[in-house]
C-alpha cells in the first residue's frame, strides 16, 4: 500500500468523519428545543425510552453521540439505569440507519449536495435554514468521503498480500478483534461499518466474513461511552458499563449462530442479491433489532448486573464535595440548563439546612465531635457554591428564553445567600467551641431563649427552601411572618439578656455568645427571606 493510497484513505476517513460531525451538530441543534419534551416522553417506560433511543440515534446518525448524551443525562439525574438500558438498546438500532443511507450509493450526486449545502450556509441570513445547510453539507461531505476511500483502496482489489489479509477475517475471533479495535480507535461504528461496505463493493470481502467484524465493531463503539464516564458518578460508569454489556452479550448470542448456522448468512445475502453492500447494513440492523429483542426482557437483570459489579464508592466527609446535577455535557443542551441548575441548588440547600441544624444539636449539647463536621460540611458548601456559579456565569452565554435569563440571574443572589447561612452556621459550631474555651456560664432561661430562636430560625429556613424548591409564592406570606417573629426574638431576647447581665446572672464571656449568636440566628432569617423572594423572578 503507497503513501499516496494511505493520505488518500486517511484524507476520505477525515471527510466522512467531519462530514457526520457536521450532520450530527446540525441535527442535535434542530432538535435541541425539543430535549425536554424527548426527555419526558423517555421516562415513561423502557418501550418507550428503545424508541426515543432509536429515533435520536437515527436523526443525529451516531450512537457514540447519544450513549455520551445518556452517561451524561445520568450523571445528572435526568434518567434512570433502567431508562438508559432501553435508550442504548434503541440507539444501537438507530445507528445502523448511516450504513443503509451508505448502501444508497449516491457519491455520484454528493457534489450536489455539498453545493447546495455550501449555498445555504453561506449566503441564507436565517438561523434554521443555515442550520439546515450544515446538515446538507455535512450528507454530502460524508458520501464524498466514502468516494475518496474506495478510491484509495481501488488498487488493493488486485493485491494479493491484501487479499490474503483479508482471508484471516473469516477466522472468527481475528475478525471481532479487528472490528473492535478498528472502531475503538476512531470511535465510530458507523465509519467502520463504512469502510467494510466498501471493501464488500470492490468484492473484496463476503458478507461470510464481514459478520464478524461487524459483531467487534459493535463492541468498540463502547469505547466512546467508556471514555465519557471517567470522572463522573457511579451510575453514569454503569450506563456505559451497560452499553458494553449489551454488545458483549450480542456477540455471544450470535457468534455460535453464525458458526454452526451459515445458513444465516447466505438469507441475509438472499435479501438483496448482488448488493454487498446493502448485505452489510442489512445485517447491522438484523443484528442489533434481535439482540434488542432478546435483551430487552431482561433489562432490569442487566442493570442489577452492572450495579453489582461497579459499585458506589462511599467517602467520609467529601461525599457531598462534588457536583451531582451540572456538568460541561449540560451546556451542550440548553433547554435543561435551568431545570439542573435548580435542582443542584436544591441540594445545596438541603445540605445548608442539615448544617445548620447540626451546628446547633453541636453547640447546646457541647459537641466537638459535630462541630468538626460542621466545618468539613461548610467546605463542601463553599465548593458547591463556587461550582454552581462558574456554571451560571458559563449558561448566561447559552441561548435561553427571556424568563430563564431572569431566573438565572436571581440564582447568583441565592447561592450568595445559601452560603452565607454557611458561614453562619460555622460561626454557631465555634460558639460551642468558645463555650468550653472560655469558661462561659449562661442561665437555663438564656439557653432556653437561644432553643426557641432557633427552633424559630430552622422553621424559617425549612419554608423558604421549600417555596424555593417548589417555586410556589403562595407561602410567602408565612415566610414574611416568620422573619417577623425572629427579628421580636431578637430584640426581646437581647433586652433579657442585658438584664441578666446587670443581675450578674450570666458572665461576660457568656454574654458575647449570647449576643453573637442572636444576631447569627437573626441574619440566617433574613437571608433566608431573601432566597425565598427570589422566586418572584418566576
Amino acid at each position: 500500500m503507497s503513501i499516496s493510497m494511505i493520505i488518500l484513505l486517511l484524507g476520505g476517513l477525515g471527510m466522512f468523519l467531519y462530514g457526520m460531525k457536521m450532520m450530527s451538530d446540525g441535527l442535535e441543534n434542530v432538535a435541541g428545543d425539543k430535549m425536554r419534551r424527548t426527555l419526558e416522553v423517555m421516562t415513561s417506560n423502557r418501550l418507550s425510552a428503545v424508541g426515543v433511543g432509536a429515533a435520536v440515534t437515527a436523526a443525529i446518525q451516531s450512537s457514540s453521540a447519544t450513549t455520551v448524551m445518556v452517561v451524561g443525562f445520568v450523571n445528572a439525574g435526568l434518567m434512570t439505569l433502567v431508562q438508559a438500558t432501553g435508550v442504548i438498546m434503541g440507539a444501537n438500532i438507530g445507528t445502523t440507519i448511516t450504513g443503509q443511507l451508505i448502501a444508497f450509493k449516491l457519491s455520484d450526486i454528493a457534489p450536489l449536495f455539498l453545493f447546495l449545502g455550501m449555498l445555504m450556509t453561506i449566503f441564507l441570513k436565517k438561523r434554521s435554514l443555515t442550520r439546515l445547510g450544515g446538515i446538507v453539507l455535512g450528507f454530502g461531505l460524508l458520501f464524498v468521503g466514502i468516494d475518496l476511500m474506495s478510491q484509495s483502496m481501488e488498487p488493493l482489489r488486485y493485491d494479493q498480500q491484501f487479499q490474503n489479509f483479508l482471508v484471516n477475517f473469516k477466522n472468527p475471533v481475528v475478525g471481532i478483534l479487528v472490528g473492535a479495535v478498528f472502531t475503538a480507535v476512531i470511535q465510530s461504528s458507523s465509519a467502520s461499518v463504512g469502510i467494510l461496505q466498501t471493501l464488500a463493493a470492490m468484492g473484496l470481502i463476503g458478507l461470510d466474513s464481514a459478520v464478524f467484524v461487524i459483531l467487534g465493531q459493535n463492541i468498540g463503539t463502547c469505547i466512546t461511552a467508556l471514555l465519557a464516564a471517567i470522572g463522573t458518578n457511579a451510575n453514569s460508569k454503569r450506563a456505559a458499563g451497560i452499553h458494553l454489556l449489551f454488545n458483549f452479550l450480542g456477540n455471544i448470542i450470535y457468534l455460535p449462530l453464525l458458526i454452526f448456522f451459515p445458513q444465516i448468512v447466505q438469507w441475509v445475502e438472499s435479501l438483496s442479491p448482488g448488493n454487498p453492500s446493502r448485505q452489510i447494513a442489512n445485517f447491522h440492523t438484523i443484528f442489533n433489532i434481535t439482540v434488542t429483542i432478546l435483551l430487552f426482557p431482561f433489562a432490569n437483570l442487566m442493570v442489577k448486573l452492572v450495579t453489582r459489579l461497579i459499585k458506589e464508592k462511599k467517602q467520609d466527609g467529601d461525599v457531598e464535595k462534588k457536583l451531582i446535577y451540572l456538568d460541561e455535557r449540560i451546556a451542550q443542551t440548553p433547554t435543561i440548563a435551568l431545570g439542573q441548575t435548580l435542582k443542584e441548588m436544591n441540594r445545596m440547600g438541603q445540605i445548608v439546612f442539615d448544617n445548620f441544624n447540626l451546628a446547633v444539636e453541636a453547640f447546646f449539647q457541647k459537641s466537638e465531635q459535630k462541630c468538626n463536621k460542621v466545618f468539613e460540611v461548610e467546605k463542601a458548601i463553599d465548593f458547591l457554591s463556587n461550582g454552581i456559579s462558574h456554571y451560571l456565569i458559563e449558561f448566561r452565554g447559552l441561548k435561553l428564553l427571556e424568563k430563564d435569563l431572569k431566573v438565572m440571574g436571581s440564582l447568583h443572589h441565592v447561592i450568595i445567600d445559601m452560603e452565607r447561612i454557611g458561614d453562619h452556621a460555622e460561626n454557631i459550631a465555634q460558639y460551642a467551641l468558645d463555650f468550653a474555651d472560655k469558661k462561659a456560664i449562661l442561665t437555663d432561661e438564656g439557653l432556653e431563649e437561644l432553643k426557641a430562636m432557633s427552633q424559630k430560625t430552622s422553621q424559617m429556613l425549612s419554608t423558604a427552601l421549600d417555596v424555593f424548591n417548589s417555586r410556589d409564592p403562595e407561602k410567602l406570606a408565612l415566610v414574611n411572618q416568620l422573619e417577623q417573629e425572629v427579628d421580636d426574638m431578637k430584640s426581646t431576647y437581647l433586652n433579657n439578656h442585658i438584664n441578666r447581665l446587670q443581675e450578674k446572672y450570666c458572665n461576660p464571656q457568656a454574654g458575647v455568645i449570647f449576643t453573637n449568636m442572636v444576631s447569627d440566628l437573626e441574619r440566617i432569617a433574613d437571608h433566608a427571606n431573601n432566597i425565598a423572594f427570589s422566586v418572584e423572578e418566576d
